[in-house]
């Protein structure tokens, strides 16, 4: 039966592995985001990868070899597949395409919005207030730099870590 898979690619790969993909005709699923970022002093707007490293694929492993799938260049594996592997429910990937769609429609703020944000401490819980994981809620992890720390969510059964602008979140 025909299902969506989440499949694990290699660094940076997952833009290579859709289009190795497409060629045999398999569906593929590449959430992005817009991020603003600063290039050669000017601001650009460019489409990143909600989640590196990872795509999701539409086939039936009846019709479609799993072997081929490992051996499209850019792909590592199937995550979670051993001897049966778990397809992701359809209402995942649509709440997915409908959070991206809502970031994409939205046009990004023109100038900084400067507030004071309270100090964190690992393990205290948090919520996203933008960007993709917008109202998911986390647990601080700590500090990278500046301007940026960890948080660490729950996603698909396993615990991510993230790398957020500390803006993006405040105390759940």
């Amino acid at each position: 039966m025909k299902a969506w898979y989440l499949l694990y690619c290699k660094s940076r790969s997952e833009a290579r592995a859709q289009q190795n993909l497409a060629l045999q005709h398999i569906e593929t699923y590449l959430p992005t985001y817009p991020e603003e970022k600063k290039l050669k002093g000017e601001m650009t707007i460019k489409r990143v990868s909600l989640f590196p490293s990872y795509l999701f694929i539409n086939f039936d492993p009846q019709v479609t070899s799993v072997a081929r799938i490992h051996n499209t260049r850019g792909v590592i594996r199937i995550v979670g597949c051993k001897e049966l592997m778990t397809p992701i429910d359809d209402s995942v990937i649509h709440a997915i395409k409908m959070r991206e769609h809502k970031l994409l429609s939205q046009s990004l703020p023109t100038e900084p919005i400067t507030t004071s944000i309270p100090e964190l401490s690992q393990g205290d819980k948090v919520r996203f207030t933008e960007g993709p994981f917008a109202e998911l809620e986390g647990i601080f992890d700590e500090r990278n730099g500046e301007k940026r720390c960890f948080v660490l969510f729950e996603l698909m059964g396993k615990q991510q870590r993230v790398a957020v602008e500390r803006e993006s979140i405040c105390i759940a």
